[in-house]
């Protein structure tokens, strides 16, 4: 029997793993420069962590891997920022972290949906949650990280798009405009929008079966519901992302797909033609009641969250370089009965900080070679029978093929000089 990964996973091979390694050291470097910390939460939570009350997205309704043990029901967590607040609930951590807290987060997510290029079942998400303040600067300031994170990726071709959900007046109204509107046309929707339409009239505007229909087309615009301090404050983040030199577009039908969003929402995307239905890079928005919920603080926070995968392949299209597979410094050839000298070398070499390589095997000298050249190996060294009896060895450099008899002891002093040269 041949054994595969489930539909909508994947491996990530030694060969690709080099790409993984770089976007986490961006993502750390970026994050400590904004002071960001990270928290780990686990991969599963209480199902109700997830599963609020009439929460009207297609992640909570359609796309949760849910099971029971006995009488609880757990859910592979399906995105970041609920567990982060819980655990920021649970620790009490509004009482004992200076506010605004920031957190970040990497790790895998599961949602059940159809696999395409860019989406999978089971995905690795890098998020921000900056919790305990809100104020147009924070909001900028949040959404600069994530630009500063997918520019040093390489990526170019992108832009921001930005809206406003206003304040929960501001929605109420709104979502009275919505139904209003939308009551004649409601044989016309798709089913998913007929159940937003009791929950969350908001999220038929992002539709994606419904997207083209006249109905929508004629909707109406938050914009005209906003109350003067919504307005004020969207105009004040705009104001901050101009002062930041952040280009963003304005796109009012962009409502995001989770229901907890409040004032300013955004995504960032690709403008690659060949971007496709997942354009989108990384994507978030404020929320004003998510701690309170979970049992804390009523406090506002704003987050977003990145797909490695997409971030990755975007990096790769774009010609970023990334740094070769885990490059050897030095392979040691050992010929004939050198004894236990190969593993010697290779521990004083480990232990100097250089990325050794040896033959631990009976093997020809051109095998040997061979792997040394695979290896990419800088230096390589070179241990016989008569070099082990007169306590020397052969270094060659690799790049201008000079080679050099030298004493044991001399081997890491020949091997700082090159390194300087």
């Amino acid at each position: 029997m041949s054994y595969q990964t489930p539909r909508g996973t994947y491996d990530i091979l030694p060969s690709d793993i080099n790409k993984w390694h770089d976007v986490e050291r961006v993502i750390r470097e970026k994050t400590s420069l904004y002071r960001y910390r990270e928290i780990r939460t686990p991969y599963f939570e209480d199902t109700s962590v997830f599963k609020r009350e009439n929460d009207s997205s297609d992640m909570v309704n359609k796309e949760m891997y849910t099971f029971t043990m006995g009488s609880e029901s757990y859910t592979l967590r399906p995105e970041g920022t609920a567990g982060v607040i819980r655990a920021f609930d649970q620790h009490k951590l509004y009482g004992s972290m200076e506010m605004p807290a920031r957190f970040y987060y990497v790790g895998a997510m599961f949602r059940h949906e159809r696999p395409q290029k860019g989406r999978q079942r089971q995905f690795t998400q890098f998020g921000v949650e900056n919790i305990g303040a809100k104020t147009p600067e924070i909001d900028a300031e949040t959404i600069a990280l994530g630009y500063d994170i997918v520019k040093a990726m390489g990526i170019s071709s992108i832009k921001v798009l930005i809206n406003t959900l206003g304040d929960d007046e501001s929605r109420a109204a709104y979502r009275e405009a919505l139904k209003k509107h939308f009551a004649p046309h409601l044989d016309d929707l798709c089913g998913d929008c007929k159940r937003r339409y009791e929950q969350n009239p908001l999220r038929i505007l992002d539709c994606k079966v419904d997207h083209d229909k006249e109905c929508m087309a004629s909707a109406p615009k938050l914009s005209e519901y906003l109350n003067e301090e919504s307005r004020n404050y969207f105009s004040q983040v705009l104001a901050c992302l101009d002062a930041l030199g952040i280009p963003y577009e304005i796109d009012e039908r962009l409502v995001r797909g989770l229901d907890y969003y409040t004032h300013t929402v955004f995504e960032v995307v690709s403008t690659r033609p060949d971007s496709g239905a997942q354009a989108t890079i990384f994507a978030g928005g404020r929320y004003d009641h998510f701690v309170e919920y979970y049992g804390g603080p009523e406090m506002s926070g704003i987050g977003f969250a990145i797909g490695l995968e997409r971030l990755i392949s975007l990096a790769t299209e774009e010609g970023y370089p990334f740094p070769e597979e885990n490059q050897c410094d030095v392979y040691v050839i050992g010929l004939g009965n050198v004894g236990d000298s190969v593993l010697k070398t290779l521990a004083m070499l480990r232990n100097a900080g250089y990325r050794a390589e040896g033959n631990l095997v009976k093997r020809s000298l051109k095998a040997q070679f061979k792997s040394a050249d695979r290896a990419m190996a800088k230096y390589i060294v070179i241990l016989g029978e008569d070099e082990v009896a007169a306590g020397t060895l052969n270094v060659k450099n690799a790049a201008d093929k000079t080679q050099l008899t030298l004493k044991n002891e001399e081997l890491l002093g020949q091997l700082e000089k090159w390194e300087e040269e």
